[in-house]
């Protein structure tokens, strides 16, 4: 009856506070989106500056980036990073793009049938008509139900298999074990596998303070993993002044580009066969020719000077071989050491078993990750229409078309502007919006506006549906699926630590110190958060501490606080108590069923949307947002995602949300013009045959589907003068 009680209690609170804010829109709206132009990079200390940097060469190391992040020699059966980023940064192929469930699932891995009931799974082909995932009868309600999907659209990466060798002077594929996979096959065929989460684009990812939708890249760097401090084995191997080597810790922030980068460069369903090492990879790469089998533009923007190819005449590849595009950009101390024995060797099963690994060889991925966080630092698109747009004394764009700047106005209405704010449209560029905070306390809306949020530091408290929750900066839970098709950012690393902010927050407040795994944690001031999580008074109180638990000052400095009256948390002790109750009220996250912000610039050509890739057009977002997400979780947030029927009631209304979005669309990108041109890239687009049956066998094993593919020609700094659809073009009707 208690549980009951207090629900009732809570949703009574959310159904006030959303009539204060609905009622509150014509009076007041959400923050103005800045332009990105000018807008601060988060600075890496230690890679390119000071006395004895990682990075002594940066233009070197952007070759070497943008050259490994198209090359198809980096995945094992033909797989490169721009397999699943080479359409405005996002993957717009069709074919066998489909998984069966999220990540993290414990739901069958079963393939949902078509609407009309036909058989879908691996290589089928999508249509418009499959799209969106959850429908109704009305897409302004949740109610009325058609149909509902748990398949995710991404991106085929691996055929997979066991991993044997490489080869270190040619070929593209690897030597693996290759056998039918259990999930992704068409009758006796394998076919590649799917990744369980869409791929966002990796244009201005940049300013994301974490990297994947769940946010394990981790800002810290650590050179050999994507887990930052919680990984304890992780290091480089140094040498030293007196020629001996060591291995070190490696703490670079503001790097979670580069986490991400290893991530994916083992994962086995993205990249490789089972087991590859980053030492494997350097043993693969490092005397080849960069780009051997692709075609790169004698125009290109960085490899142009370094392309085989000369004007008006497309060769393959790069004339500097990797190893010496290595030893041009990075501290020899990195590099230098040539003795093999103490960076261990291939596996058992390897045919160059026998021969240990180099310090170039063992370092490889720290050499791999940071030239790519490099060159992917340079793909940053801020000359929109919306960019270059004139901006009147309220910072309100004043180029735009009407329609536009009505839909702008609509979006801080609606209360979208809470979360995709700041230059780059979202609160996931946390050092970024921090910055611009810092210099401008109004940036992010007015000092007396109940519309303004905090964007200082990593953790806030939210008003959500169930209760007071603590959420990551960053992340929101809008229901696009329930929270058993994927947990986001409730999920946990591979040491079973939380990878959220939020559950270790709680836990530093009661004293367990061992829970802490990332050291931002302990900057967090109670007093940067949007709620504050303890009032000065006697009274009890449900949903905060009061001096009836015990309170103290937070340790931390209270100068420019977000909210001064946050400067309470509980004691010790009775943060502890509120931990060990098993229906507390207080201590709560909003991490399960929460994933990344993303960024909205662009957006117009990086679909499908939604981490499970389920809608395929800007139309039916908005009608997501339109009748408040799909889903109920814990973590709602009424003041932000609530049920507007006028959003795609009116049509208008409609279309000039859609033509604001539109403005932010770099025709650089759109045209793939510097610095988003790009080699030759061969991607595979599902196999020979279709979802019942395989017409041709892969010439890497029997066991295995042909593939079909799609060739990207090498564009060079001019652009292309065929521009990037959005994703719906490429549909099948």
């Amino acid at each position: 009856m208690l549980i009951l009680i207090k629900k009732f209690i809570a949703s009574q609170l959310s159904i006030f506070f959303l009539t204060f804010y609905m009622s509150s829109q014509v009076l007041a709206s959400g923050p103005v989106p800045l332009s990105l132009k000018g807008a601060p990079v988060p600075e890496v200390p230690g890679l390119l500056d000071g006395p004895d940097p990682i990075i002594v060469n940066k233009e070197k190391a952007i070759v070497l980036g943008k050259a490994l992040f198209w090359d198809m020699n980096v995945g094992s059966d033909g797989v490169a990073c721009a397999t699943c980023h080479f359409h405005a940064g996002a993957d717009r192929r069709i074919k066998n793009q489909l998984s069966p469930i999220g990540k993290n699932s414990d739901l069958p891995e079963e393939f949902s049938l078509r609407k009309g009931g036909a058989l879908r799974g691996p290589n089928a082909t999508l249509t418009k008509d499959d799209f969106p995932f959850f429908d109704t009868n009305d897409p302004t309600s949740r109610l009325g139900v058609t149909y509902n999907s748990d398949d995710v659209v991404s991106s085929a990466g691996t055929f997979g298999g066991v991993f044997r060798d490489v080869n270190r002077f040619e070929g593209m594929s690897d030597s693996c074990d290759h056998s039918v996979d259990a999930v992704f096959h068409v009758g006796a065929k394998g076919t590649r596998r799917v990744e369980p989460r869409n791929a966002p684009t990796v244009i201005n990812a940049v300013f994301n303070f974490r990297n994947f939708w769940d946010g394990r890249a981790n800002n810290i760097f650590n050179g050999s993993s994507e887990w930052g401090d919680r990984d304890p084995d992780a290091g480089v191997w140094i040498k030293s002044a007196n020629g001996t080597v060591r291995k070190e810790r490696l703490r670079l922030i503001n790097s979670s580009l580069a986490s991400q980068a290893l991530a994916t460069a083992v994962n086995s369903v993205e990249m490789v066969c089972e087991n590859r090492t980053l030492a494997d990879l350097g043993r693969k790469l490092l005397f080849r020719q960069p780009l051997e089998h692709q075609h790169v533009h004698w125009n290109d923007s960085v490899l142009g000077n370094y392309a085989n190819s000369t004007g008006g005449q497309l060769r393959k590849g790069l004339h500097t071989p990797y190893y010496v595009l290595i030893m041009q950009a990075f501290n020899p101390k990195y590099w230098s050491y040539y003795t093999r024995g103490q960076f261990g060797a291939p596996s058992p099963s390897s045919a160059t078993h026998s021969l240990p690994y180099l310090q170039v060889e063992a370092n490889f991925g720290m050499f791999f990750a940071l030239a790519l966080q490099l060159y992917q630092a340079t793909l940053i698109s801020d000359d929109a229409p919306f960019d270059r747009s004139t901006r009147d004394a309220n910072g309100i764009p004043i180029d735009l078309s009407e329609s536009a700047q009505r839909g702008m106005e609509i979006m801080q209405n609606a209360h979208c502007t809470l979360c995709h704010l700041g230059p780059n449209l979202t609160t996931s560029a946390v050092v970024t919006n921090g910055i611009l905070h810092e210099i401008d306390h109004e940036a992010f809306g007015h000092e007396d506006s109940n519309e303004r949020i905090s964007v200082k530091g990593i953790v806030t408290q939210l008003a959500a549906s169930s209760a007071q929750m603590f959420g990551d900066i960053g992340f929101s839970a809008t229901g696009v699926t329930p929270v058993e098709n994927d947990p986001g950012l409730g999920g946990f690393d591979r040491f079973g630590n939380p990878l959220s902010f939020s559950d270790q927050y709680m836990q530093l407040l009661a004293g367990n110190e061992e829970w802490i795994v990332d050291p931002f944690i302990r900057d967090i001031r109670p007093c940067d958060m949007d709620v504050p999580i303890a009032k000065d008074e006697d009274k009890p109180n449900v949903f905060k501490f009061t001096r009836a638990e015990g309170l103290r000052l937070q340790e931390q400095d209270a100068d420019d606080c977000f909210n001064p009256d946050g400067i309470f948390v509980p004691t010790v002790e009775a943060a502890r108590a509120e931990l060990e109750k098993p229906d507390r009220q207080r201590f709560l996250s909003g991490a399960t069923g929460s994933f990344k912000v993303p960024s909205l610039r662009n957006v117009e050509l990086t679909g499908p949307y939604m981490h499970n890739g389920g809608m395929a057009t800007l139309e039916q977002v908005i009608e997501f947002y339109a009748r408040g997400g799909n889903f109920d979780r814990d973590a709602e947030e009424p003041f932000k995602i609530f049920s507007q029927p006028s959003l795609t009631g009116d049509l208008q209304q409609l279309k000039d949300v859609v033509n604001f979005l539109k403005s932010l669309t770099d025709e650089r990108v759109r045209y793939e013009r510097a610095p988003f041109d790009h080699p030759e890239l061969i991607v595979s687009h599902g196999h020979a045959g279709d979802n019942h049956a395989i017409q041709a066998e892969s010439p890497l094993s029997a066991v295995l589907a042909a593939d079909e593919v799609l060739v990207i020609p090498a564009v060079g700094a001019e652009g292309s003068v065929e521009p990037l659809q959005p994703f719906e073009f490429y549909l099948e009707k």
